[in-house]
Parts: structure tokens; C-alpha cells; sequence
């Protein structure tokens, strides 16, 4: 995202300019604001006055004082403005810390101070030196008139003090001079002859490149810091344009710098120039013009720049160790619980494999099988909600009646020490969500509830309407426990997939993991407040919806003599999973023909149409995908009813299934018969 299109939620960044861009490239996820999408209404309209004001101006907002700046502000950062955005104050600053925080806690007090022309030792872009400073503090209240944050106003009077002490300098050397005039006038040539040669000494010995530019860029003077730097004599330079030696990436900006100091302005520049040997080096110049000549200043900069590449390295590499150890939690937790599983359902089969085993023992080790495979379907379920990769089916529902349905659910999970209250709001509410996840979600919140009552207390749902950013409307589900609370340093954590504070087998740790991927995916939240010993309140949130819920006249079964006539074309290119698919449907009565792509299923059509009933095909498909080919198949044979089926799909993710029917794997037998009555009963 750049600054130049910025959302509806993001206006308020408007006119910042590069202090935008730096808010927007910045990752908020870990950050304690959280996105700019949910910053508060007060903190925002601080934020653009300062990102559009033409002065120099800080924000520091929030207990910890997190630290905002405008592009004025830019140049007194130096090697901070990478990191800068965001971060806490007395991170920025940490050397000018002590120097800060008296003026800092007058301000917080209400003692608002104006320091004028102040000394102040910083790091800026020019270095470390002593620069003077006129600014202000003063503190910024909230609506119930607690200190929010701190307005700093800057303006560096560097320039002006050091002219004025340069003034006063050469006024006392000009009251010098005509007074050593009118005693020595005899000796005025002898001094003029040792003030030029002082200056020829600072031209001779200093570091920095030197130099004298005409125009059009052609060296009239260079000091001989060009030959230490850059291997060149002056002698060879004269008459030379300095642009022949820039590297020609960083030619656009040497000629805007020049172009910017003939028009008077002092200009800075970073750009690569070529050493006699052939390599480049960096240097910083400064450039100011007397009439049409520039003066110029050029620092190298060479080791700064791979100190800051070498920075940047170190945090990628932070980064990526960071992402590979929180994949190995993953991977791990996954591992641990499928492997779990897998040795039920490996040695159930084992088991049945026995001449000696009973009937009831067999029908022991298959309801074993089921069960396992259930928690395997559900875990990886809790796993793509929680990625925001999981299929979802959206209705429009009454929110308030839906979680009616669920009050004898959870007031059996909760046991009988837990008063269940329900506050329904005064208007229905209605949200455009997937009714089962919506119906999960609630219950792992109150089962998180329950443990955290450890069975006795009170556990309240309330429903209500919401105004959101920028006066959308919403729905709040909020569920409150009187529980122990969480600590402080676990509330980054609780959404985490296998985090978990219970006891070892007690759970997977993925329950609020799918309540959090079901909120985004359906384009919503999960926020929680918890103060240790007084419970928690965890409100998702959902979009609300105008429109009106689709009323369910029930659905008429077919019998299975009626699914004898039905022909079903299978897609499916995993032929463990297609055989699965005939054997079902045949079980069902219905009469099968298989293709293990969309080409070949094709062909089948084309062949005789008429046969088929039903297209049962699978979305992950190597070719042509499901949906593209039911789209196909829509176009071409609009009478042949089409059912989809997935475990997973980017597209279905995303997108929904494009209208179509869809059975999610893994499936039942009877979810694969509820869908063929759906389509044909109805």
C-alpha cells in the first residue's frame, strides 16, 4: 500500500508524505496500537496534525510514549529513521534520556516549558554534535482528562545560534581589526597574508572533499582530500564535470542537488562516485551556491552505509529465525496431535485385523477409527480457521437466535456450578458468517470460560449492535467469565495455535485459535480484556448485515429408490479418495461413473450428457480446477446439477464457492447423502 491510495480507514494519513509511508511499510501486528485500522479516534487526529504540519513536530503517545514524527522532523533522526515510527520514546532517545525526562515529567504534570536556543548533544544525519533547539512540551488530555500522550514542537535554531555567535565573533574581530588597523596599519598587508594562508591550511588539511562547481557542474577547485579519498589530483580535476564521476543510478539525484542549490537553497545528497582504481564510494554532499558558483562538501560515508546494510541483514535473518521457530511450534503441535491419532486408528486396525477379536470388541475398535478421525477432521479444521484457509459457507442469520440453540449445548459443557446469563439485544441482529464455525467459536469460548472458572461462576454471552471505524455497524458477541483472569504477559499469546495454560492433556490449545481465524476470515475480530483475579471478556466481532435471513421450509429426503435413478459423474484425481467416493455412492444406490481429471470428465460429457444426473467432482485437481470446470459445465449443460468437494482451496478460501454446493472433506456418509437430497429433494 502507498500513501498516494490510502482506504477510507486510513485517511486520517493523508498529507504525511514519507512519515505515512514509513506507517504504512511498518508491521503493527506485535505492536501494542495493533493496526491503523483500529487506532482510536483521539490518538488519529492528534497523529494528522502532526503529519501535515510544515514544522518540525513529535508525538509521543500512550503510557510508554510510543514516538510519531512528521517528514520535517526527518533529518534529526539519522540512522534511527529506518525505526524510528512507533517505537518508544525512550528508545529513540536513550542518549538524550536524562537530559529529557525532568522537561518530559513537567509536561506530563501540566508544567507545560518552553526552552529557547537549548543545547542538546544528538546523533542526526549530520553525526553526533551539539545542536540548539527552541521547542515546547506539552501534554495532550483525553476526553475523561487523563494524560494521553505529548506534543513536542522542534525547531533547530542551530543555524541562527551558530550565525549569531559567527556575528558576534566577527564583530569582535572586526573591532579587533580596525583596532589593530589604526595601532599597526603599517602591518594590514602581513596580516591579510597570514588570514589567507589560514585559510588555505583548512582548504589543505580537512577530510572532507572540497570543492568549487560552476553551473554546469565543471570542478573549478577540488582539495587535495579528493586524491585520499578518491585517488584523483586536483590538477586533473579542473574543468572536469563532477557528474562524469557519479554512478549513473544516482545521476538524477546529483543533478536535481545541483539544480537546488543554484536556486539557493542548500541541498544534501547521498550518491556513488568512482574511484580511480574503478570501484564506487559513497558520499553524502552538501551543497550551497554564491552567485553561480556551488560550494560543496562531500563526506564519505562508505562504512555507514554497510553498517546500516549489515543492520537491516542481522533484523532480516532475526526475522526469519523467528518465522522458522514459530513453524517448528507448529509443526511440532500438529505432529504430536495427529501422531496421537494416527496410533489410535494404525493399531484399531491391527486390532481388527485378529481372527480371535469378538463382535463386540470389532464394533469397539471401529467406533475408536470414527472417533479418532473426527478429532483429526476437527483439528485440521481448527488449523485452516486459524490460517484463514477455511472453507466457508456464509448465510445470513439471526446472531442472537443462532446462540439460543446453543444454551442446552453449553449449559451441559459447563456443568451445573456455572449460571449461564444471555443478554439478547433489543433488535435482531443479523450477520452474513458461517453458521457451524459461528456455532464453534462460541463454544470454545465458553468451554475457555469454564476452565477458567474451574466449573463455578458466572459465564454471560451479550449481544449487541456496534459502531466501528469509520460508523460501520457491527455485531459485539461478547462472553464474560468471573474467572481468574489472564496475566498481562500472556494476552499475545493466547491466540496462538497449541498455546495452551492447562494442564498436559487438558487441550490442544486450538480452540480460541479457530475462534480468532474464524473473525478475520469472515471479516471481523477477536479482542479480549482480563485483569488478573477479576475474569475476562472476550467480544468477537462480526460485520453486520441488512439484509434478511433465508428461511429454511425444510428440504424433502429422497428414498433410496428415488438415488437408483440418479448417475453420478465422479472428478477426483486421488484414487484412494475416488474409490471411496464409487463405494459410497453406490451404497446410496446411485449408479457411478469416475474421471480423475476435469479433461477426461469432459470427454465423458460429451460422449452422452443425458446419462448423468450429477457432477461430483473435487476443487485441488491438477489441469483445469473444480470450480473452473463447474463454471464450464454450467455454461454447457446448465441442467446437470454439480456438487464440489474440498479439503482445501486457495480460491474457495478467498472467494467462497462461486454458488455451488460444496461438501467439505472429510465426509460422512450421510453428509455425502444430505447434499444429494439438497440438491434433488428440494
Amino acid at each position: 500500500m502507498t500513501a498516494e491510495k490510502l482506504p477510507p480507514q486510513l485517511a486520517f494519513l493523508e498529507g504525511g508524505g514519507a512519515a505515512t509511508q514509513l506507517i504504512l511499510d511498518r508491521d503493527w501486528t506485535d505492536h501494542p496500537f495493533g493496526p491503523p485500522e483500529t487506532w482510536p479516534d483521539a490518538f488519529r487526529i492528534a497523529l494528522s496534525l502532526v503529519l501535515n504540519s510544515p514544522e518540525s513536530m513529535i508525538l509521543a503517545w500512550g503510557p510508554d510514549l510510543h514516538f510519531f514524527f512528521n517528514e520535517t522532523y526527518f533529518p534529526l533522526l539519522g540512522p534511527r529513521l529506518s525505526w524510528a515510527m512507533g517505537a518508544r520514546f525512550d528508545e529513540v532517545w536513550a542518549e538524550a534520556l536524562d537530559q529529557a525526562r525532568p522537561i518530559i515529567d513537567d509536561a506530563l504534570a501540566g508544567r507545560t516549558q518552553r526552552f529557547v536556543d537549548l543545547p542538546w548533544k544528538l546523533g542526526t544525519d549530520r553525526g553526533e554534535a551539539l545542536t540548539y533547539w527552541t521547542f515546547s512540551y506539552s501534554r495532550v488530555l483525553d476526553a475523561m482528562g487523563g494524560v494521553a500522550g505529548l506534543f513536542i514542537f522542534t525547531n533547530e535554531t542551530t543555524a541562527r545560534v551558530v550565525a549569531d555567535a559567527a556575528l558576534h565573533d566577527s564583530q569582535a574581530q572586526l573591532s579587533d581589526a580596525l583596532e589593530e588597523l589604526r595601532a599597526l596599519n603599517v602591518t594590514l598587508e602581513q596580516r591579510v597574508v597570514e588570514r589567507t594562508a589560514e585559510r588555505d591550511r583548512m582548504w589543505d588539511v580537512s577530510p572532507d572533499l572540497l570543492t568549487v562547481v560552476d553551473q554546469d557542474g565543471r570542478i573549478h577547485r577540488a582539495n587535495p582530500a579528493w586524491r585520499d579519498l578518491l585517488g584523483y589530483g586536483a590538477e586533473a580535476l579542473l574543468g572536469v564535470s563532477i557528474m562524469d564521476f557519479i554512478h549513473d543510478d544516482d545521476l538524477p539525484v546529483a543533478q536535481r542537488a545541483l539544480s537546488r542549490s543554484l536556486e539557493g537553497r542548500v541541498a544534501r545528497n547521498e550518491v556513488r562516485m568512482r574511484h580511480a582504481d574503478g570501484h564506487h564510494e559513497w558520499i553524502s554532499w552538501v551543497g550551497a551556491a554564491h552567485g553561480c558558483e556551488v560550494f560543496a562538501v562531500g563526506r564519505h560515508i562508505t562504512q555507514q552505509k554497510a553498517a546500516e546494510d549489515a543492520l537491516r541483514q542481522t533484523e532480516e535473518q532475526l526475522r526469519q529465525a523467528q518465522k522458522l521457530e514459530a513453524i517448528g511450534q507448529l509443526t511440532g503441535g500438529v505432529a504430536h496431535d495427529f501422531n496421537n491419532l494416527l496410533t489410535v486408528i494404525r493399531g484399531s486396525i491391527d486390532l481388527l485385523r485378529r481372527d480371535d477379536f469378538s463382535a463386540e470388541r470389532r464394533q469397539r475398535q471401529i467406533n475408536a477409527i470414527a472417533d479418532a478421525a473426527d478429532r483429526a477432521a476437527k483439528l485440521t479444521a481448527q488449523l485452516l480457521a486459524f490460517a484463514r484457509r477455511q472453507p466457508l459457507t456464509p448465510e445470513i442469520i439471526d446472531v442472537g437466535a443462532s446462540i439460543l440453540t446453543l444454551t442446552d449445548m453449553i449449559h451441559t459443557l459447563s456443568g451445573p456450578g456455572i449460571r449461564l446469563v444471555i443478554e439478547q439485544p433489543e433488535i435482531p441482529c443479523f450477520a452474513h458468517v458461517d453458521r457451524s464455525q459461528l456455532d464453534t467459536a462460541i463454544v470454545n469460548m465458553a468451554v475457555n470460560a469454564r476452565d477458567a472458572m474451574a466449573g463455578q461462576g458466572t459465564l454471560t454471552i451479550r449481544i449487541a449492535p456496534a459502531i466501528g471505524p469509520y460508523g460501520t455497524d457491527q455485531v459485539h458477541i461478547a462472553i464474560t467469565d468471573t474467572g481468574e483472569g489472564i496475566p498481562a504477559d500472556r494476552l499475545e499469546q493466547i491466540f496462538e495455535p497449541f498455546f495452551t495454560t492447562k494442564q498436559l492433556g487438558a487441550g490442544t490449545g486450538l480452540g480460541l485459535s479457530q475462534v480468532f481465524g474464524f473473525a478475520r476470515q469472515s471479516g471481523g475480530d477477536v479482542r479480549v480484556v482480563s485483569q488478573p483475579g477479576q475474569g475476562a471478556t472476550f467480544t468477537l466481532i462480526l460485520p453486520q448485515s441488512h439484509g434478511q435471513p433465508s428461511v429454511d421450509n425444510g428440504l424433502r429426503a429422497i428414498d433410496m429408490a428415488k438415488r437408483s435413478d440418479l448417475c453420478v459423474l465422479i472428478v477426483e484425481d486421488n484414487i484412494e479418495v475416488g474409490q471411496f467416493a464409487v463405494e459410497a455412492l453406490r451404497t446410496l444406490g446411485c449408479r457411478t461413473v469416475i474421471a480423475t481429471n476435469a479433461a477426461m470428465a469432459m470427454e465423458e460429457l460429451k460422449a452422452d450428457a443425458a446419462r448423468f444426473d450429477l457432477v461430483f467432482s473435487d476443487v485441488m485437481m491438477p489441469g483445469q480446477s473444480g470450480i473452473d470446470f463447474a463454471h464450464d459445465i454450467a455454461r454447457t449443460y446448465p441442467d446437470l446439477r454439480i456438487l464440489l468437494t474440498s479439503g482445501y482451496s486457495q480460491v474457495i478460501a478467498d472467494e467462497g464457492s462461486h454458488g455451488f454446493a460444496l461438501l467439505r472433506k472429510p465426509y460422512t456418509l450421510a453428509e455425502l447423502a444430505q447434499q444429494i437430497d439438497r440438491l434433488f429433494g428440494g
